[in-house]
């Protein structure tokens, strides 16, 4: 939960890893840092001899502190793309590494091409390609790219339909490391299977912990025989895919689900029927997924794919409403009471089949929910570590081969409704670091400081008005409210100098 107080209190702070956020007694966000242990890293900044030893800026920095707010994270990976989202967003007047226009690595292929190949990018674009990212550490990324561009003979020529004459200057064939599909030593359905493989590692699927354990049998290969470089190559590209790995669990690219080819998505829907008994081909579906930080700022997402393909246009977001809603399946009782009751009260179409995100304890909820409202449409929860189908009614969880069309769908819809609630909360994330100054100010409440930050845009804004500026731009703001709103802003807003107190 988020810690807005002046005075630093270690006990308040997690030991995770995370993001910190510093302001002036103005509200303004003066630096944003991350931290593996963000406990440790902020006692640094408070120790008695820090302020005295530290280099000027530092200090300056230090002495301009009024307030702080954590924001945890699960691993270091995600504490670096949130620290670079909010430096982004912010411009820190402290912070100048991620003030440019420097974005992370993406990975992409273009599925449209005959031999699709790696590419990197910074800025995904709506050209129908599939991005895995993005990965904040980009040696490990294309280290790992390269390996798999060995490992499964994948061409790494950068030409959309590469042929003979491109191979005349090509010296990857030579040394054996490419397939050479210019020339026809394989086919497109081979290269293709191996392009999938590939792919699967990015994933962090199965077919990445083989290749894990193949590295590490090479490593102790190498070491028996004190061989301890080849060792050290073989532990180092271990590291690299176990980095890889870690951010695109989370932040996998969101165009996967889109760019489902047109004959998988109808293969997938006449599998989900067949093993799941259904009457007929939940052509229309519906998943839901629930996010939340510490059980605050909890939301909640319905995704809806019509014949197999994503109907953006018909996605939900929820707030939590209920006081008492503390876990995921508080929440997911809320969400579908409110869905399904608006549905049935408006006489609405209902889903051929719903999808919840998670496993026995939602699929639980969901149980409940259809009691309540005397629902019959099919439903099942999708139990993320090992992808299990868990069926309302039934002991035993159903195992789908991952090559199974009818799983790639529920992972395509279930990835989706991550991506639409992640990216809600992270939202209401940033929102509580910009609306959360106002507050402070006596005589604004929750309803005039959301006016007039929709008015006004920012308190960086206000401070550049006058009173009646100020008073004619929010409706119903008076011209002494708002010149005492000024007043608290403006008698704050320069930071003491080095070496005074707060």
């Amino acid at each position: 939960m988020p810690d807005s107080t002046p005075i630093f209190r270690s006990q308040d702070v997690p030991t995770t890893p995370g993001v910190y956020v510093f302001r002036n007694v103005a509200g303004q966000v003066i630096y944003v840092g991350k931290a593996r242990n963000l406990r440790n890293r902020m006692r640094s900044y408070f120790m008695p001899s820090t302020a005295l030893k530290e280099e000027p800026r530092r200090r300056a920095l230090i002495h301009s502190i009024a307030s702080y707010e954590t924001f945890q994270v699960a691993t270091e990976s995600e504490a670096l793309l949130l620290e670079a989202q909010f430096i982004k967003q912010y411009a820190p007047r402290y912070n100048v590494a991620l003030r440019d226009d420097k974005r992370y690595l993406l990975v992409a292929i273009n599925p449209n091409e005959k031999f699709p190949h790696f590419f990197f990018d910074r800025v995904p674009k709506d050209d129908n390609c599939i991005y895995f990212g993005p990965f904040p550490h980009a040696y490990a990324l294309r280290e790992t790219i390269r390996f798999l561009e060995i490992r499964y003979a994948l061409r790494s020529c950068q030409c959309a339909d590469p042929g003979h004459e491109n191979h005349l200057h090509c010296l990857q064939d030579v040394i054996r490391h490419c397939s050479a599909p210019c020339l026809g030593r394989i086919s497109e359905e081979d290269y293709r299977q191996r392009l999938e493989q590939a792919l699967s590692v990015l994933r962090g699927e199965e077919n990445a912990r083989e290749i894990l354990k193949e590295l590490n049998d090479k490593m102790k290969e190498a070491a028996a025989k004190l061989d301890f470089e080849e060792a050290a190559k073989w532990r180092d590209m271990m590291d690299h895919i176990k980095t890889v790995q870690e951010p695109t669990r989370r932040f996998l690219n969101q165009t996967i689900a889109r760019r489902t080819n047109p004959e998988i998505n109808t293969a997938g829907m006449r599998a989900l029927q067949e093993v799941l008994s259904l009457a007929v081909e939940p052509r229309y579906m519906e998943c839901f997924d629930m996010s939340n930080i510490s059980g605050t700022l909890a939301v909640g997402s319905m995704v809806l794919f019509r014949d197999g393909h994503p109907s953006t246009a018909e996605y939900r977001r929820y707030r939590i409403r209920t006081p008492d809603a503390t876990d995921d399946t508080a929440f997911m009782h809320e969400v579908l009471t409110r869905r399904y009751s608006r549905l049935l009260k408006e006489k609405l179409p209902l889903p051929d089949l719903v999808v919840l995100d998670g496993g026995v304890p939602q699929v639980n909820t969901g149980i409940k929910v259809w009691e309540e409202l005397g629902l019959t449409i099919p439903f099942i929860g999708l139990a993320e570590r090992y992808e299990l189908i868990v069926i309302p009614h039934r002991k035993d969880p159903l195992y789908l081969p991952r090559e199974n069309p009818g799983l790639r769908l529920l992972q395509a819809i279930r990835d989706e409704a991550h991506r639409w609630a992640n990216g809600y909360n992270r939202k209401l994330r940033i929102e509580r670091i910009r609306d959360s100054v106002l507050g402070e100010i006596p005589g604004v409440g929750t309803l005039r400081q959301a006016e007039i930050l929709k008015q006004c845009g920012s308190i960086k804004r206000i401070l550049q008005m006058t009173a009646s500026q100020l008073a004619a731009k929010v409706p119903g703001l008076g011209h002494t409210l708002a010149q005492r709103i000024l007043d608290v802003l403006k008698q704050h807003a320069n930071p003491p100098r080095p070496g005074t107190s707060l």
